[in-house]
């Protein structure tokens, strides 16, 4: 109930209150734009997009972060023979996957917006097979959550260098080995929105509910053209 209410109470924004909801913020600047028009400075900031990449998912299958571009992304960094934190991760990201199956043809909510991604730390003993062990124990749906192995450097740059983990939790990364309950939360534009405990439940409820504002955002650079005659 702690996960559900929120998801529910912001679809409800969705229909009534747009403008009225406080989104998540943004978290991390490539650079800032200037620009001076008619005497006066225009400044455009350039948000950091998480870098693509190729993996393989617990099917067998290359994917990469272009083959769900304009998803939500909800994120996190395990490894199947984990005994502590990782198992609850799993168990936690499996509610928020089965309570954002909320896709209602009448009201027109359709939650398949949200990718679920859960990184493999320790890529050389997790092989796809044994993700999709994994992946069924816990009853993952393989079409909106990937269980990612491959490449350690490639899983690594990104955990510390595009979504940031070593900046925003030091205590449980290193570029050696990354263990952290960390969910990590980016945009349709692959930007940085939120870091949350996924052991704590509130800040699960925080997170399901961070999602819906997401997805209800507007798009403002659809209105933005301080760069463009």
């Amino acid at each position: 109930m702690a996960v559900v209410i929120p998801v529910i109470c912001y679809f409800i924004v969705n229909y009534y209150s747009k403008d009225a909801v406080d989104m998540p913020r943004r978290y991390y600047v490539d650079t800032v734009l200037t620009k001076i028009d008619g005497g006066k400075e225009f400044t455009d900031t350039v948000w950091h997009k998480a870098a693509n990449f190729t993996l393989t998912n617990q099917l067998g299958k290359e994917v990469s972060l272009d083959d769900i571009q304009g998803k939500v992304i909800v994120a996190n960094f395990f490894f199947t023979r984990c005994p502590s934190i990782c198992p609850t991760l799993t168990m936690n990201m499996k509610r928020l996957q089965n309570t954002l199956k909320l896709k209602d043809v009448t009201r027109k909510i359709d939650t398949t917006f949200v990718q679920f991604l859960s990184f493999s730390v320790d890529p050389q003993r997790d092989s796809a097979t044994q993700l999709k062990k994994y992946a069924d124990r816990y009853g993952v749906n393989h079409d909106v959550w990937w269980m990612l192995t491959g490449d350690k450097k490639t899983i690594y740059d990104f955990a510390l260098n595009e979504v940031k983990l070593s900046a925003i939790d030091g205590e449980g990364v290193d570029s050696n080995f990354i263990h952290t309950e960390k969910f990590v939360l980016l945009d349709r534009d692959r930007v940085v929105r939120g870091y949350y405990n996924g052991l704590d439940s509130m800040a699960m409820a925080d997170l399901a509910g961070d999602i819906v504002k997401i997805f209800i955002e507007k798009d403002k650079k659809k209105k933005r053209n301080l760069f463009r005659k």
